[in-house]
């Protein structure tokens, strides 16, 4: 099996879609943030698939940054930084999935409070006690999926290489999950779809702008002129 750069980016394409897919349906009905959801089978099986989700996406924005980093035009580092940001917020929200599905229900029996300020924290709020490092690595998500989101956005929409209406939703999208800081938790889910929405877009327009890519051309062999006697 001969793997090329046009498969890969496909496969990137194909991986941010199923990402998008995946972030709207887990939000479909979310158990509420507190300890108790965590003890469910339900809480796992939706982490899990957030941890998957949230690595695919990483490979999907990776296609995306390679596919159009030769025409972001200026300033040249935008999309280096939007997709260096994104792709940190989305690691760490990897590892916090990962956290979520698998030691926190083990720890959910003993330690109720230091579960639920993890909670409390993973959804914008303040937690009432230390949570160690987890702090850090919620920080980095949320700085992360937020400012990276909202410059990678722009950047692709600079491209105009991959739909610029899924551009600007990214970046919208990901800057309105600033507004949970003022917001009801309710909000939490709805908004979240747009990104969702976002990411199958432009996984399909990245899929798609390589069929629309003229093929390349053989080269002319050069044609000999008879010799003058």
């Amino acid at each position: 099996m001969t793997i090329t750069s046009t498969g890969l980016t496909k496969a990137a394409g194909v991986a941010a879609a199923a990402a998008g897919a995946i972030f709207i349906v887990v939000q479909i009905n979310h158990p509420p943030m507190v300890a108790a959801s965590v003890e469910t089978t339900e809480w796992v099986v939706r982490s899990t698939a957030k941890a998957v989700m949230a690595a695919l996406a990483l490979a999907g924005i990776t296609g995306m940054y390679l596919h159009t980093r030769r025409r972001v035009g200026w300033p040249a580092w935008l999309s280096l930084v939007g997709y260096l940001l994104f792709a940190a917020g989305y690691l760490a929200m990897f590892a916090t999935e990962v956290i979520a599905a698998t030691v926190l229900p083990t720890v959910v029996g003993s330690q109720p409070g230091y579960v639920n300020d993890v909670l409390v924290s993973a959804a914008g709020g303040t937690p009432a006690g230390d949570i160690g490092g987890m702090q850090t690595v919620l920080n980095l998500a949320g700085v992360g999926y937020l400012v990276g989101g909202l410059t990678f956005g722009i950047a692709l929409f600079r491209t105009g290489i991959l739909a610029r209406w899924a551009a600007i939703l990214l970046a919208v999208g990901t800057l309105g999950t600033a507004a949970l800081a003022v917001l009801p938790e309710g909000f939490n889910r709805p908004l979240a779809v747009p990104v969702g929405i976002a990411l199958i877009g432009l996984g399909v327009s990245l899929w798609r702008s390589l069929d629309r890519s003229p093929a390349p051309t053989a080269p002319v062999a050069p044609v000999r002129e008879p010799a003058v006697p």
